[in-house]
């Protein structure tokens, strides 16, 4: 899994980019995390629970984004809503399904946020 993080030097926004499978996780770390250390150090603890098997897995939710992690994987998705089936989309303006959903390895999402989290702390 390749991502790049970056930061505006003008207003301090932050920016996160994960390779095109897993461009959701880009969203989940610049807009969900952001520069909230706590946060991050929460889903650590909470991987280290699931690892020593204390729990099986877990969710964590925003308005928009959700984080599932469980002993093997991490999922990120959108929270979305609900459309009718009959509703079709026309063929250019279907969802791309990396903005909405991503899997990774447990060690590789762990490996990242732990990158996001030396990220944010550089200031």
């Amino acid at each position: 899994m390749e991502y790049e993080f970056r930061r505006n030097s003008l207003d301090g926004t932050l920016f996160a980019e994960f390779s095109m499978e897993h461009a959701i996780l880009g969203r989940f770390f610049a807009e969900r995390l952001g520069n909230d250390i706590e946060q991050c150090n929460n889903i650590i603890k909470q991987i280290e629970i699931i690892r020593a098997n204390k729990q099986n897995d877990w969710l964590m939710h925003s308005r928009d984004l959700a984080l599932l992690i469980d002993s093997e994987q991490v999922r990120v998705f959108a929270i979305a809503i609900d459309f009718d089936e009959d509703f079709d989309l026309e063929e250019s303006m279907s969802m791309y399904d990396s903005e909405s959903e991503a899997y990774c390895g447990l060690e590789d999402f762990e490996t990242a946020l732990k990158s996001w989290m030396e990220f944010i702390l550089k200031r």
